[in-house]
């Protein structure tokens, strides 16, 4: 007999939270520069994501999550901008899997989302390479406001309740699988 989690109640609150009520546009449109700014301060501590990103100029990709959009342009720079509204995108990247909570599980597992993709083929794998070696340097932004050894002892506590959290939502899926769970319901 299999239990259910006690935070089974939770996938159904972000259910309601995601679908809930649509955001302005304006919030949408600030929380979009936000993203591109953070991306392209990430970006402009790796040389080599930028000198990636150069050969791409003027390209477009578009990512999607539900009913979610943002359509990147790529900037002669290296970097991105949001594209112009009408922007054809030269690549499609959509999230298929529409669960919060799932896409949150797979995050903490270390594991990609499940992404269907159309277009460009070598944008497509600049953007996967890009996704695969570029990481934010949290410790040296940190340290720029509380100094070295603070901003070091705060990424090594992250870093152990992260490691922490990973293990307990690996432990979980393996409980699942052995119990025959899949999806919230039981196998036969």
């Amino acid at each position: 007999m299999a239990t259910q989690s006690p935070f089974s109640f939770l996938n159904g609150l972000l259910e309601r939270v995601v679908t809930g009520p649509q955001l302005p546009s304006w919030l949408v449109h600030e929380v979009q520069q936000r993203t591109v700014l953070f991306l392209n301060h990430v970006l402009m501590q790796e040389k080599a994501a930028m000198e990636r990103l150069v050969r791409q100029k003027g390209r477009v990709a578009r990512v999607q999550w539900r009913s979610y959009t943002m359509a990147l342009a790529i900037t002669p720079a290296g970097l991105l901008d949001l594209a112009e509204a009408d922007a054809v995108p030269d690549l499609q990247l959509e999230v298929t899997d529409t669960s919060p909570l799932a896409l949150a599980q797979a995050a903490l597992r270390g594991d990609k989302p499940a992404i269907r993709i159309e277009g460009d083929v070598q944008l497509a794998a600049d953007i996967n390479w890009l996704v695969d070696n570029v990481q934010w340097d949290i410790e040296e932004d940190l340290a720029r406001v509380i100094g070295d050894a603070p901003a070091h002892t705060v990424s090594q506590v992250a870093r152990k309740a992260a490691q922490t959290l990973r293990q307990f939502v690996g432990a979980r899926a393996a409980d699942k699988t052995r119990s025959g769970e899949i999806g919230g319901r039981n196998l036969p």
